[in-house]
């Protein structure tokens, strides 16, 4: 028998590391080729990952909860001699590598007496003293959940479930004796105060490097109102359709429009190559796959839609749909959230009539749209009739981008926002 290192290999693009949620083994269980190890969430989504190997489990090197570089090795698999020729026997860890011995009643430092220790370490000292199962960090997404509210180590819980699990109840009570544990001084004054820190989610974790790339892109703001009451008309005409009565977002609409004006207007679907610095290049993008910004429990993500160009509105509308469900349940794959090349967020939907948008960084351009608003108007014949009025806030990359096409991109995208019936003449 040998023994082989299973890697942390995500094949998506921008995944660096993942958080591991939950092992579906433990050490000394028989793996199957191709079946699950373990689910871990990345900032793109949540997954499973697989064995390749069929086997015994010798070793995990991480723990639920644990953040893993890809590329690391995340688990010892024991297999028969030869069956997997071009795999290698694991190396020594590297120093940095190696796990510190857990703590122990007998490791503990000695307090000197004339120090107070912190409640929080009061707690942890009973902890220490419970014998812990091999299985007692496993656990379901819930219990994780609960966890993660309460600022709770896994590792600190007696778990009385099957094998030393820990259940929602034992979360619970440890929470209320670490919180009874904690005296509350003397004088509270009523201008204290309390500060907490927690860790940033996956999502957050992504959002905040994403972010803090994309601000380092040049911005320039170009907006404008448009007139959206000839699609309003038309939404209503077709939901009404006694029928095949269809409802059709607004956002539908507008996603198609966009993808229209790029045939014109190229440059705002590429995106900038910086492999060397000194000579910038462009990369051209044939395909227009749209990002949708979307508000989920996890956090904002944006999915793309695939193609654009070769949809209908219809299938637009379908698609924003299955991505919509999908994120509300936290099941969108990194298929729906790679490959953008320019995005809409619809910040309208939960209100705002005012937007500006941050540049993803593999993009150049990004529309946000605000919320609509009835106001009187001007027609043609100088009359005052109601208009429905929605913002639409571009940002583009001042580096490659220059304002006037900007300017013609976004009239481009009014024309056909404005007066719907142009779409038709121009879908393939």
């Amino acid at each position: 028998m040998s023994v082989v290192q299973l890697l942390t290999q995500i094949l998506y693009a921008g995944i660096t590391e993942v958080q591991i949620i939950q092992w579906y083994v433990e050490e000394g269980a028989h793996i199957e080729e191709w079946k699950p190890l373990c689910q871990y969430q990345s900032d793109k989504a949540v997954d499973d990952i697989t064995s390749r190997y069929e086997g015994v489990v010798k070793k995990l090197h991480f723990q639920a909860d644990d953040t893993v570089p890809t590329g690391m090795a995340l688990c010892d698999i024991e297999v028969e001699d030869g069956k997997y020729p071009d795999d290698h026997t694991p190396t020594e860890p590297k120093p940095e590598q190696v796990r510190p011995a857990p703590v122990t009643a007998d490791t503990l430092p000695v307090q000197p007496t004339t120090s107070t220790p912190l409640p929080s370490t009061q707690v942890n000292e009973t902890a220490v003293d419970v014998p812990r199962s091999k299985y007692a960090s496993l656990a379901t997404p819930a219990v994780r959940g609960l966890l993660k509210t309460y600022n709770v180590d896994i590792l600190d819980v007696k778990g009385t479930g099957k094998d030393g699990r820990v259940l929602k109840e034992d979360v619970h009570k440890f929470v209320a004796m670490r919180d009874t544990a904690v005296e509350a001084p003397a004088v509270a004054p009523a201008s204290q105060q309390t500060e907490t820190t927690v860790n940033l989610t996956p999502i957050q974790s992504q959002m905040f490097k994403t972010m803090t790339r994309s601000l380092t892109i040049p911005h320039f703001l170009y907006a404008d109102e448009l007139k959206v009451n000839d699609i309003t008309a038309l939404r209503k005409k077709l939901a009404s359709d006694p029928k095949d009565p269809k409802k059709v977002t607004f956002l539908s609409f507008v996603v198609k429009a966009v993808s229209l004006a790029l045939n014109d207007y190229p440059l705002l679907n590429a995106k900038v190559d910086l492999t060397n610095p000194e000579k910038p290049k462009l990369i051209m993008r044939p395909k227009h796959n749209i990002g949708v910004a979307m508000d989920t429990p996890q956090g904002l993500i944006v999915p793309n839609i695939k193609d654009v160009a070769n949809r209908t509105i219809m299938e637009i509308a379908s698609e924003i749909t299955r991505l919509s469900a999908l994120g509300k349940e936290g099941k969108l794959t990194p298929a729906d959230l790679s490959g953008g090349t320019i995005t809409v967020s619809n910040i309208g939907n939960i209100g705002g009539t005012y937007v500006g948008p941050v540049i993803v960084p593999t993009e150049v351009a990004i529309l946000g749209i605000g919320k609509s608003r009835t106001v009187p108007v001007f027609d043609d014949a100088g009359q005052v009739t109601k208009g429905e009025l929605v913002n639409f806030s571009w940002s583009a990359d001042h580096r490659v981008v220059d304002g006037a096409t900007m300017a013609r991109m976004a009239n481009k995208v009014r024309e056909f926002i404005e007066s719907p019936e142009l779409m038709l003449l121009n879908l393939k």
